[in-house]
């Protein structure tokens, strides 16, 4: 059985974790496929931010963490228990939700610091996750889908598609691009 060998290329990915490799060619609609997914969920978490932040009343993380967890038979209900029954964690999760919210949906929007406004927005998806496990219809569920969006969004450098990171990493410092200078930088930028 022959094989078609990658040569490279802007559409050609692939990746190797252990003795797995995975590979494969993107279409080229697929940068505006990854752009839409970017923006729909930074308009989202943008949106859900200056909600809580603009509200009446302030946002209040106590109820949630100290009752929701506790009953839909969530494997990590202590865990939620335990924050809901911390006041200094709730003080800092009344503050980290909605202002996370702004800044990982402005970061979105504006394609700058991609890679870590997803990595925190999966992470804060992964905690919905389990704050409002409900299995009744299989594992997954919206709150599992939108992090691995978010998973997507930072694979793919979604930050380089018409927004800020193309041009924050060509930044000159020292007579190098930024991201050439500070490789490191990949993490968070694209």
């Amino acid at each position: 059985m022959a094989t078609k060998q990658n040569t490279g290329g802007s559409n050609v990915f692939e990746s190797k974790i252990g003795d797995l490799t995975v590979s494969g060619r993107a279409h080229s609609l697929s940068a505006w496929f990854v752009l839409a997914l970017r923006l729909m969920m930074g308009y989202a978490f943008l949106y859900s931010g200056v909600s809580k932040i603009t509200a009446a009343e302030p946002f209040g993380a106590g109820g949630y963490l100290a009752h929701s967890a506790a009953t839909n038979g969530n494997p990590l209900a202590g865990l939620f228990a335990w924050m809901g029954s911390t006041p200094w964690f709730v003080e800092f999760a009344n503050v980290a939700v909605p202002w996370g919210e702004l800044f990982i949906g402005l970061g979105l929007l504006v394609g700058a610091l991609v890679r870590l406004a997803a990595f925190f927005g999966a992470l804060m998806m992964l905690m919905f996750y389990f704050g409002n496990w409900d299995i009744a219809h299989g594992l997954i569920n919206g709150d599992f889908a939108y992090m691995l969006v978010f998973l997507a969004v930072a694979a793919f450098g979604a930050g380089r598609i018409l927004g800020l990171d193309q041009y924050i990493e060509t930044l000159d410092v020292g007579g190098q691009a930024l991201i050439e200078r500070y490789p490191r930088l990949e993490y968070v930028l694209g």
